[in-house]
């Protein structure tokens, strides 16, 4: 992998910036300059927040560069307007996305956002970075949801930036190995990431944020996305404090896919998947002739309809082992004793995503428990005869995919020396009482970003604006110092195995939330047991 390295923008381009850019000091006030290493950026002010926004921090990976690392972005001269967002990955759009994307898809997508607030007493504010959630076949920085203004009303730094994502992102072709056979292959996705966190090394110090003290969080794909960069030898010392989100913490999306071998599972070696795209647009052989025919593709040709809904596609591989950005699950680098060297913290929702059969009965929906456990399954997951069979199915999956996972993860951190705090939301917006009956996958994110009004607009309540105050402020406060606790607080203790304390974000409100014993102890218990 090719690490983007800095350019110098020269001291007197900056000093004549008056005569340069003309228009600049005219706006000033409304519109803040700064200087990056490719370039000057005007941002825009609104409401005591500085936002420069599509701001590129690699080339585009178009052409030759597709399905190549990230490349350092072009300088430009002058200003550089950076008050809309660039355009989003190149992706079929999920049409019941939680958080839908607020530009166009294109190929032409590897940009970021910062916000920070208009005047600050320090240059050397706390940094959030955030990696969005879709899979690894969709999402973006664009949604309303994932606006960074109000982290940065509290003095904290907040930049979000596209990846690559479905085959653009995570794609491999022995083709493409004799192109590079001594470089990083084919996770270009993780590639991305891991160039936007160097650029903020770069140039963070230019927004008045501290380079020393960033914090990493992502939610479903993001937050399996954060255990990656946890565990790749490439992104070590880019990051200072880690949250995760509903991101699992024992094995990948990519469900433990190898390169070029195949799985003791039987899934077939990425470069497989590949050669099966290929097949499928008429491309064969595996010389730079397949190659520069694969890259001639137009770009709704690659995406070919994958999303959220189809992403089991055959033609897909989603993020693998490559040896040298990913090297093994993540359970198994944990369980050496490495990967986990940063504060934590950790968590997921009530209802959080699984994906069961469907079942026509309890023996059924507690089958993947074991036989032998089936008695102290019912106890643990339907004492009272409440819920459906389905309903239990959905609640093994969604503790196999996420809940356990996390726990695994805190646990693995906590052995490690390091400080975590566990949490679980399962608060509803007053609006969707009715409608659900617990938190559901990735709507705590408007939450932790203070940005219910964008999510629920008129219905939102007062109820629902104190739980997003509450959320983000824990939030803030770890980034800060990597303790979520403060004054005026719920007290948030430190993890431990022993006692098992997790925050508990509770249904009736952020009056409500509190330290417990985790409730779902014996469920989770018997999750672990499996993967023992």
């Amino acid at each position: 992998m090719q690490l983007i390295q800095g350019k110098k923008i020269g001291i007197m381009a900056i000093c004549i910036a008056g005569t340069l850019f003309p228009y600049a000091s005219t706006m000033a006030q409304e519109s803040p300059t700064l200087v990056i290493d490719s370039g000057a950026l005007q941002g825009v002010v609104n409401d005591g927040v500085a936002a420069f926004k599509g701001i590129p921090y690699a080339a585009a990976p178009v052409g030759q560069l597709r399905w190549k690392a990230p490349q350092p972005a072009p300088a430009w001269k002058g200003v550089r307007q950076a008050d809309q967002y660039g355009h989003d990955c190149m992706q079929e759009p999920f049409p019941s996305d939680a958080a839908p994307l607020g530009s166009q898809p294109a190929e032409d997508c590897l940009v970021l956002n910062v916000w920070k607030p208009a005047h600050s007493a320090t240059k050397k504010l706390p940094v959030m970075v955030w990696i969005y959630g879709g899979g690894f076949v969709n999402g973006g920085s664009s949604p309303a949801v994932y606006d960074g203004s109000q982290f940065a009303k509290q003095d904290v730094i907040l930049v979000s930036f596209n990846y690559r994502v479905g085959r653009f992102g995570f794609f491999a072709h022995p083709a493409l190995t004799k192109e590079n056979p001594d470089g990083v292959l084919g996770n270009y996705g993780f590639m991305d990431q891991i160039a936007a966190l160097q650029w903020v090394q770069r140039n963070i110090s230019a927004f008045d944020g501290d380079p020393d003290n960033v914090t990493l969080f992502g939610e479903s794909a993001g937050g399996f996305s954060v255990h990656s960069m946890l565990t790749s030898p490439l992104a070590k010392g880019l990051f200072h404090k880690a949250i995760i989100q509903s991101g699992g913490g024992r094995t990948s999306i990519g469900g433990g896919r190898y390169l070029q071998s195949p799985s003791s599972s039987g899934l077939p070696s990425a470069e497989d998947v590949g050669m099966a795209f290929a097949a499928k647009n008429q491309i064969s052989g595996t010389d730079e002739k397949a190659l520069a025919a694969l890259r001639a593709l137009p770009a709704e040709t690659v995406t070919d309809g994958l999303n959220m809904m189809t992403m089991n596609d055959p033609t897909y591989s989603g993020p693998f082992i490559d040896g040298k950005l990913v090297t093994a699950e993540p359970q198994d680098i944990y369980r050496t004793g490495e990967g986990m060297n940063v504060p934590l913290l950790v968590g997921a929702t009530d209802m959080d995503i699984g994906f069961p059969p469907l079942v026509k009965n309890m023996q059924e929906a507690l089958a993947p428990l074991g036989k032998t456990q089936y008695q102290k399954a019912v106890q643990a997951y339907n004492p009272d005869g409440t819920y459906s069979a389905q309903d239990v199915a959905q609640m093994v999956a969604s503790d196999q995919m996420m809940v356990e996972p996390g726990r695994f993860a805190a646990r693995m951190a906590t052995s490690q020396g390091q400080p975590v705090y566990a949490y679980r939301f399962a608060y509803v917006a007053d609006s969707m009482k009715t409608e659900w009956r617990g938190a559901q996958h990735a709507t705590e994110i408007p939450y932790v970003f203070n940005t219910v009004q964008a999510r629920y607009a008129d219905a939102l309540t007062a109820n629902d604006k104190a739980m997003a105050a509450q959320v983000q402020q824990y939030w803030v406060n770890f980034a800060r110092t990597g303790n979520p606790n403060a004054a005026g607080l719920p007290d948030w203790p430190v993890y431990d195995a022993k006692s098992d304390q997790i925050l508990l974000f509770s249904a009736n409100g952020a009056p409500e939330t509190a330290a417990v014993a985790d409730p779902w102890k014996a469920r989770l218990d018997l999750i672990e047991n499996l993967f023992k």
